[in-house]
């Protein structure tokens, strides 16, 4: 934390913003959320940050005990960061976050999605009530990235690795995925255009991107 640039005040939301508020860094935490990456899979994350301000970010983040730098057991044994305890707490902050963003009428919903950034959405937008009494256990491929997927109660959960018997596997892109959640895409047209592939309970696939809701954007008074 730059000591001169903080709000040096005794508000404890001005605190967080000194910690967590320089560009970036919320959304290193954003892209942590789902476990642990390598320095190169951040950066795909975020292709619009430089090498060199990603790195400061990531030990800055370090610093104040939201990451840590770490080593997975073999055999991968990679330099990974993930969060800390501490760290992973800022989830709600993020997703209340998304949810105020997305009622903006300036919000650019076209713009690319990291992978990261989509499975938050769908965390942060899942409607339960439009989920219950249903039960449905999905497996997401997008890239070279699996989830795990588990509707259940009026709950959505969602973890990194391979569903052991889903009902249905889709296969797509994050922008097809995006796309059928929240930009009105039917899942015939993703799969008539090859965006994606579906295998199992088509549908429990048409099922599951009803289960998702956008807040109404904020109404901008008209000037006078």
């Amino acid at each position: 934390m730059d000591k001169k640039r903080a709000y040096n005040e005794g508000c404890a939301a001005a605190h967080a913003l000194d910690l967590i508020g320089e560009r970036w860094a919320l959304l290193v935490v954003r892209e942590l959320l789902l476990g642990p990456k390598r320095f190169t899979d951040l950066k795909a994350g975020l292709p619009h940050v430089s090498p060199n301000v990603l790195a400061q970010r990531l030990r800055d983040l370090e610093a104040i005990g939201v990451v840590r730098h770490t080593k997975l057991p073999p055999p991968a044994a990679s330099q990974v960061y993930a969060l800390t305890p501490w760290g992973t707490q800022l989830e709600p902050v993020i997703m209340a976050l998304g949810r105020w963003g997305a009622r903006s009428p300036d919000m650019p919903f076209g713009a690319p999605t990291s992978t990261a950034s989509l499975i938050i959405a769908l965390r942060t937008m899942f409607d339960p009530e439009a989920a219950l009494g249903i039960e449905v256990s999905l497996e997401l491929r997008l890239g070279e990235e699996t989830f795990e997927v588990c509707v259940s109660g009026g709950r959505l959960e969602i973890i990194r690795g391979s569903a052991s018997h889903p009902d249905v596997v889709m296969e797509g892109d994050t922008e097809t995925l995006k796309a059928l959640a929240f930009g009105g895409m039917l899942l015939a047209e993703a799969v008539q255009m090859g965006a994606l592939t579906v295998t199992g309970d088509k549908v429990s696939a048409q099922r599951f991107f009803k289960f998702f809701r956008l807040p109404e954007p904020i109404a901008l008074a008209a000037s006078a």
